[in-house]
C-alpha cells in the first residue's frame, strides 16, 4: 500500500483483501489510522512521522480493523519515496503481513514466564536459574539467604563461589551430569560474609529466555538441624541420666562402707598417715563426681534465697585466687551495678562459676587473665560473662562442648559444662560460649529477683 504524509490511501494492492478483507477500491482516500487500534494509534503515527523526519525506512508492529470488525497484529515495513527533482519525500510505501498467530503465541509465553516468575519470586524457598556454572537468575529469599543486599552481588558470582569447597565435587559431579535430582541433596553454602549455612538443594530443568537452564530449590536447614541436634543431645541426656543414677547407687554403697572401715583403721593405726590422707582425698574425688552424676539423674532440691550476686563472685574468686596466682593467673572483676539480689541456689551457683574458673585457668598454662563482668541486661535481667585469654577452643570442638561424656581434658569426665548448664536452666537463665585463637568468652543471663 501507498499513502501520503498523512496516512490517506493512494494505492492498495490486490492481496491487501486476504489480510484485511477490503477490497482496493474500498480504501482508497481513505486514512490508514483511522483503521488502527484507538491504543496503538499514536504509536502508528510516531512510526510514520519518525519515517518521514528522518528519510529512513522503518518497521513497526500494531493492529488493525479486518472488515468483519476484527482486530489482527500486523508488521508494517515503510519505506519513504522522494521527489526526483526536490528531492523532498512526497509519498510511504508500506508493506504489511499478518503476525496474529505469531503475537499470541509470544504472549502466552510472557504470561507463563509472568507466572513463573511470580511463582519463583514469591516462593518461600530459595531459588537460583543457573546455566552451568553461571548464576542467572535469583529471587528475593535467595538474596536474604546468602546475605546480600541486592540480587546483582550474587548474580556476579557463580555456583562453586557460594558453595562451600567440601562439597564442590558432588555439586560439579551432578552440574555435568545433566539429569533432574528426584531428592534432594544436603550442602553447605558460603554467604558473603563468609559464614555457613547449611542447606538441601534440588535442580530440575526448565526454559529461561528461551534456554535451557537448571531451577534449583535451595532450603534453609539451620532450624531443623538445631532442631535433630537438640533431640539428639536430650536422648543422649535421658540415657546419661538413667547411667549415672545406676552407676552412683551401685559405686556409693560400697563406697560407704569403705570409707568407715578406713576411719576405723585410722583410729587403730598411727603409721602410714600419709597412705590414709591419700586414700581419703581420691574417695572424696569419688563422691564429687558421684554428686555430679546424680544432678543428671534427677532434679536436685534447690535451695532459693535472695543473694547480692556481687558477693557470691567474690567469695568464689576467693576460693581460686590461690591456685590461679600459682600459675600466674591474674582474675579481675567488674560490676556495673553494686547490691544486685538475685534468687538462688547459692551453692549451686558457686559449683558454676568454680567450674568456669577452673576451666580458665586450665586453658592458660603459661599465665594470663581471667575477667568477670556483671552488667545489667535489660530491665529484670543481669549477665555475667567470663573472659580468659587462653588459646580458645577450636571451631569444631566447640559446638560439641556441653554434650554428654565430651571432653577435652586427659582427665574429665566430660560432665562439667553439662552440669552448668542445667544449673542455669533450673535458674531459668540461660549460657552461652563463644571462642576463638585469642580467648573465650562464657556468658550467662539470670533473672533478677
Amino acid at each position: 500500500m501507498k499513502t501520503d504524509l498523512d496516512g490517506h490511501f493512494l494505492y492498495i494492492s490486490p492481496s491487501c483483501e486476504q489480510i484485511l478483507g477490503y477490497k482496493p477500491e474500498e480504501l482508497i482516500t481513505q486514512n490508514k489510522f483511522s483503521y488502527v487500534h484507538y491504543h496503538d494509534k499514536k504509536r502508528a503515527i510516531k512510526n510514520l512521522n519518525d519515517v518521514i523526519s528522518k528519510g529512513e525506512n522503518g518497521r513497526a508492529t500494531f493492529r488493525m480493523k479486518k472488515k468483519d470488525g476484527i482486530y489482527i497484529w500486523v508488521e508494517t515495513l515503510f519505506k519513504p519515496v522522494r521527489d526526483p527533482d526536490s528531492d523532498d519525500i512526497i509519498e510511504v510505501i508500506s508493506v504489511i503481513r499478518d503476525i496474529t498467530e505469531r503475537k499470541i503465541s509470544e504472549d502466552e509465553v510472557r504470561k507463563r514466564e509472568e507466572t513463573y516468575r511470580n511463582l519463583v519470586e514469591n516462593s518461600p524457598d530459595a531459588v537460583i536459574l543457573a546455566s552451568g556454572n553461571e548464576i542467572m537468575f535469583i529471587n528475593d529469599t535467595g538474596v536474604h539467604l546468602l546475605g546480600a543486599c541486592t540480587k546483582e552481588a550474587i548474580l556476579q558470582k557463580s555456583l562453586m563461589d557460594i558453595i562451600h569447597p567440601d562439597f564442590h565435587d558432588i555439586a560439579s559431579k551432578r552440574i555435568n551430569m545433566g539429569k533432574d535430582s528426584q531428592e534432594f541433596v544436603e550442602y553447605k553454602l558460603i554467604r558473603l560474609d563468609g559464614s555457613e549455612v547449611d542447606v538441601e538443594m534440588k535442580g530440575i530443568t526448565t526454559i529461561y529466555q528461551n534456554h535451557p537452564v537448571k531451577h534449583i530449590i535451595i532450603r534453609d536447614i539451620t532450624e531443623r538441624k538445631k532442631t535433630q541436634e537438640l533431640l539428639l543431645n536430650s536422648e543422649k541426656l535421658s540415657v546419661a541420666g538413667q547411667l549415672a543414677a545406676g552407676i552412683a547407687h551401685e559405686v556409693r554403697n560400697p563406697l560407704t562402707a569403705i570409707k568407715g572401715f578406713l576411719q576405723l583403721m585410722q583410729s587403730e593405726l598411727n603409721t602410714h598417715t600419709t597412705y590414709f590422707d591419700i586414700i581419703e582425698s581420691e574417695m572424696n574425688r569419688i563422691e564429687l563426681i558421684l554428686t555430679e552424676l546424680l544432678v543428671l539423674s534427677k532434679p536436685q532440691d534447690l535451695k532459693f534465697e535472695m543473694k547480692d550476686i556481687a558477693v557470691i563472685i567474690e567469695h568464689v574468686k576467693a576460693l581460686i585466687d590461690t591456685n590461679a596466682i600459682m600459675k600466674n593467673i591474674v582474675i579481675n572483676t567488674y560490676y556495673e551495678c553494686e547490691n544486685l539480689m538475685i534468687r538462688c541456689d547459692e551453692n549451686q551457683l558457686k559449683q558454676v562459676f568454680i567450674n568456669l574458673l577452673k576451666n580458665s585457668i586450665e586453658a592458660m598454662p603459661d599465665g594470663g587473665k581471667i575477667t568477670i563482668e556483671v552488667i545489667n541486661h535489660g530491665k529484670d535481667k543481669v549477665k555475667i560473662l567470663f573472659k580468659d585469654t587462653g588459646s580458645g577452643i577450636p571451631k569444631e570442638l566447640l559446638k560439641k562442648i556441653g554434650q554428654p561424656f565430651f571432653t577435652t581434658k586427659e582427665n574429665g569426665t566430660g560432665l562439667g559444662i553439662m552440669v552448668s548448664k542445667q544449673i542455669i536452666e533450673n535458674h531459668h537463665g540461660t549460657m552461652h560460649i563463644w571462642s576463638d585463637p585469642h580467648g573465650t568468652i562464657i556468658e550467662i543471663i539470670l533473672p533478677v529477683k
